[in-house]
């Protein structure tokens, strides 16, 4: 998933995920071969699950 697909379906603004990779506090996020941040859905559901409880 990009990180506008993450932030629109957790209703948070890009930005916000981007403070959140700075702080190591966001979901488990990969860098492809051409910068971009990408995220599992497996990892965002994840850390929902985390966050919720």
């Amino acid at each position: 998933m990009t990180s506008a697909e993450v932030a629109r379906a957790l209703k948070v603004a890009p930005s916000t995920l981007c403070r959140w990779r700075a702080r190591g506090i966001g979901p488990r996020v990969f860098w492809l071969g051409d910068a971009s941040p990408r995220y599992r859905r497996t990892d965002v559901l994840a850390w929902l699950e985390r966050v919720a409880s």
